[in-house]
């Protein structure tokens, strides 16, 4: 018995590296009003409303990458181009709802500007880099 270990290749690490992002920023403040002249902050992460939606679409990023070690030598079918494609765009567009949630329910765009609202740019950039991660993989030759 030989122990064959698969590479990883670039894009599904770079989709695992924007997961990780994307977890990190969901316990991040995705926005804060308030917090001066004595008023308590206001501040939301990604466990309120769509929010929780992007979290657990990192969750499923990081499930997808490991699924063809869990599966033995055997191809999986799940683990293609279009898989990741679709946990991208429902992250995207829950993170678009959530914006457009906090804007219009919180004060406004200024609550999220990145010194209020770190989580919220870190995992923007966790979702545009599983974009990117998508565009790598579908350019992949399988073998």
């Amino acid at each position: 018995m030989t122990l064959h270990r698969r590479p990883l290749g670039r894009g599904r690490f770079v989709a695992a590296v924007s997961a990780i992002l994307m977890l990190a920023g969901s316990v991040l403040p995705w926005f804060r009003a308030g917090g001066s002249d004595g008023i308590p902050p206001l501040e939301g992460n990604a466990f309120e409303g769509p929010g929780i939606i992007v979290f657990l679409a990192a969750l499923a990023t990081l499930a997808l990458v490991a699924l063809p070690y869990a599966a033995g030598d055997r191809p999986v079918a799940l683990d293609r181009w279009w898989a990741y494609a679709i946990v991208a765009i429902v992250a995207a567009v829950a993170l678009v709802v959530r914006v457009v949630a906090i804007a219009s329910e919180a004060g406004g765009l200024a609550t999220m500007l990145p010194d209020r609202a770190p989580g919220l740019w870190l995992t923007a950039a966790g979702v545009v880099g599983l974009f990117f991660a998508v565009a790598e993989i579908y350019g992949q030759r399988r073998e």
